[in-house]
């Protein structure tokens, strides 16, 4: 979706189109030049103030600036505390590392190990496909219909975007690629058809490193696997030797109602790979969960010059201490998700199913509006009014909600109030042609 900006605003971003490269495409959605952002808003240079449903795609869980970790941040700066550290031994990544088992790992009973693979949520991918290639010594990787795990070559094979897959400018392989759930229809069992395929010697499947998958796809359109599809899949990896790799870089850290977006289904996931909000303030920062005793790196054997963002681990830090140590804010995160929900619901139903429904899980939700075009000018007529918000889905069909999980109420229902006002504008607008028709 790419808004036209009026020539007499060409100056304000001449710097940007003389100097950037074409590649940017958030920028063209929302054209103005931001300032400052605080809690759930974003504000402009001209001190407009606008409504954050984007969120960094999922990067800022804990809004913009929170007091809290911007404090913990401005501390250890002051205190000259390690910038960069590589993986080395440092204060930093020890009281992260402390937190983590102390506040998430152990009273989840996960036996986890934690890698920081880069800064990236491709990174960390990368780095769990080579490594349940290395433990197995099977290179075929079992991914799924409108999945995303990034745009690294590696990382882009697991994608299923065509659009992005294009742009690698050579063959993907190495991957296998399965409906996800719901993909047929609901007659279908999709992980049956999975796991038939795995036992029959004459599929032409063969066995997989690994089975990726997402709880909730994110870019994919929000689309949710059901909690019992999870766990027979799960179970079908296990029986056929391959690992489960669950990809939490969107839906985890609270984004999914509790802080890893498995846990409904009881899953232990061989390996885990998270980004996005990890770090709590949206610094760059990815980690790789491997279970202890797949621990099979050998020393540098991957690695990443900015694996060590020692800033990144305080903030992160400062978000489990502050957000994670009581079930307090994941209640919250939850009542939030249902009145999210309701309100979806609600503007859906105004409309026939084949032109509006409401999706998602969590405070991961949005509406599908069946048609890339329809969406797209929902998001301009909102952020006209207000509110920045993205689509995602194989046409960019559904707007896709991701606020913050510490947006207050007001804040929320004012948001939902004007992208009710601006898809009411967008399909009434359609009518009279359609009558026409």
């Amino acid at each position: 979706m790419i808004v036209q900006i009026a020539p007499e605003r060409e100056e304000e971003f001449a710097i940007f189109n003389h100097l950037e490269s074409e590649v940017r495409s958030y920028a063209r959605s929302f054209p103005v030049v931001f300032a400052k952002a605080r809690g759930a808003q974003l504000f402009a240079r001209d001190g407009t103030a606008y409504l954050d449903f984007l969120m960094g795609c999922s990067s800022l869980n804990y809004g913009h600036n929170h007091p809290e970790l911007k404090a913990a941040l401005a501390e250890y700066i002051a205190n000259d505390g390690i910038t960069h550290g590589l993986d080395l031994y440092n204060e930093a990544k020890e009281s992260f590392l402390r937190e983590f088992h102390e506040t998430i790992l152990r009273p989840r009973h996960l036996d986890y190990v934690v890698q920081f693979p880069g800064p990236t949520g491709a990174n960390a991918v990368e780095a769990a496909l080579k490594l349940a290639r290395k433990i197995t010594c099977r290179p075929n990787i079992i991914a799924f219909t409108n999945g995303f795990h990034g745009v690294s070559l590696g990382a882009l094979s697991c994608t299923g975007n065509r659009y992005h897959r294009a742009a690698a400018g050579q063959l993907l392989g190495g991957v296998t690629r399965l409906p996800y759930d719901g993909y047929l229809g609901s007659g279908v069992d999709t992980a049956d058809y999975l796991d038939h395929l795995l036992s029959d010697p004459s599929s032409g499947v063969d066995a997989p490193a690994a089975v990726i998958v997402e709880t909730v796809q994110g870019e994919g359109g929000l689309n949710v696997a059901g909690t019992g599809r999870l766990r027979k899949v799960a179970a079908i990896a296990r029986r056929h030797g391959a690992l489960l790799i669950v990809d939490d870089i969107q839906a985890g850290v609270g984004r999914t109602d509790a802080f890893f977006s498995f846990e409904a289904a009881g899953l232990r996931p061989d390996i885990v790979t998270m980004a996005k909000s990890i770090s709590g303030y949206g610094l760059p920062m990815a980690l790789v969960l491997i279970d202890r005793k797949l621990d099979r790196w050998d020393p540098g054997e991957h690695n990443g010059t900015f694996r060590g963002n020692c800033h990144a681990f305080v903030t992160a830090r400062a978000a489990l201490e502050h957000f994670w140590r009581t079930d307090s804010f994941a209640a919250s995160a939850r009542e939030k998700g249902n009145l999210l929900k309701s309100r979806l619901d609600q503007v859906a139903q105004k409309y026939d199913p084949g032109r509006a429904s409401a999706k998602g899980r969590g405070m991961m939700r949005g509406i599908d509006l069946k048609s890339g075009e329809v969406a797209g000018r929902v998001v301009r007529i909102a952020f006209q009014k207000g509110l920045v918000v993205e689509t995602a889905g194989p046409y960019d069909e559904v707007v896709k909600c991701l606020p913050p999980l510490i947006i207050g109420e007001d804040q929320l229902g004012q948001g939902l109030d004007i992208l009710e006002d601006a898809i009411d504008s967008v399909i009434a607008a359609q009518r009279p042609q359609q009558i026409e028709r």
